[in-house]
């Protein structure tokens, strides 16, 4: 199971490979029919888990909770029930934190953001994310880690930079908006959504890593994830978290000309290894 490359596993499997060896136990799963009523009455099939796994057990024998998005279904996007259901996992390991519980957690995001059907409901629902990890981490470390194939953009990418670390294959990819979305707004000549070697040069995983944006690159299988979650759990709460350091990322956007076009080498130029001090 260890060499199993995880970008090949079902959410489910990824929680169940993240945590130790028999102590998974899932929370609100398929037979509980905790699903999206809004998806139906748009002629969409629902998913009895509404494509969100929870997942209790131990990492390196301490409490964990997992999060797993399952991106095969509606693009992992996040509804109501889906978003609901990772905010409440993530209160109640802040809660276990303040009763005593040294509580982890890891998020397997695999998103393209906010479910379009469900609109404002998803997007509220990822606010209620937001909050839960800035709670949560106060206590201890979330992890989030971005595989692929789908990645993790829109409101989404915005919980991951909240981690306190982020672990990410060369196949992951990170980014505010979506290629097809930049390419929507701007046109294709400032985006082409399907140049993938210009995409993974700025979005994907490795890009990311060099310029600072996450904290480690890892190898496509599951001994490989796991260790580095394990590590970071290990290593505890960091000294600064990333999105405390706005300023320095502030400073180097506003030196960049916008009147250039963005490139793989222009922004390895712009923010080099970043500053994960």
């Amino acid at each position: 199971m260890n060499d199993t490359r995880f970008i090949e596993l079902s959410a489910r499997d990824r929680a169940k490979g993240v945590l130790d060896a028999g102590t998974y136990r899932e929370l609100l799963g398929p037979f509980d029919y905790i699903m999206s009523p809004w998806l139906e009455p748009q002629g969409i099939i629902p998913q009895a888990d509404d494509g969100m796994v929870v997942a209790k057990g131990t990492i390196a024998g301490k409490p964990a909770v997992v999060v797993a998005i399952e991106g095969t279904f509606q693009g992992g996007s996040m509804g109501e029930v889906s978003g609901a259901k990772m905010a409440a996992a993530l209160e109640m390991a802040a809660e276990d934190n303040k009763n005593g519980i040294p509580t982890q957690a890891v998020l397997c995001l695999e998103t393209g953001g906010v479910r379009l059907q469900e609109a404002n409901l998803g997007l509220a629902a990822i606010a209620d994310i937001h909050a839960a990890i800035v709670d949560l981490r106060r206590y201890v470390p979330v992890i989030g880690i971005i595989a692929g194939t789908v990645g993790c953009f829109g409101g989404m990418s915005i919980a991951a930079a909240l981690c306190s670390y982020l672990i990410v294959t060369r196949e992951a990819r990170l980014g505010l908006n979506g290629p097809q979305v930049i390419e929507q707004e701007a046109g294709i000549d400032e985006y082409d959504s399907r140049n993938r070697p210009l995409i993974w040069s700025l979005t994907g995983g490795e890009a990311r890593f060099q310029n600072g944006f996450v904290d480690a690159l890892v190898d496509d299988s599951l001994s490989a994830v796991k260790a580095a979650a394990t590590k970071f759990i290990e290593k505890g709460k960091p000294d600064s978290l990333r999105n405390e350091r706005y300023d320095a990322f502030l400073s180097k956007l506003n030196a960049f000309d916008t009147r250039q076009q963005a490139d793989a080498k222009r922004t390895a130029e712009l923010f080099g290894k970043g500053d994960r001090s």
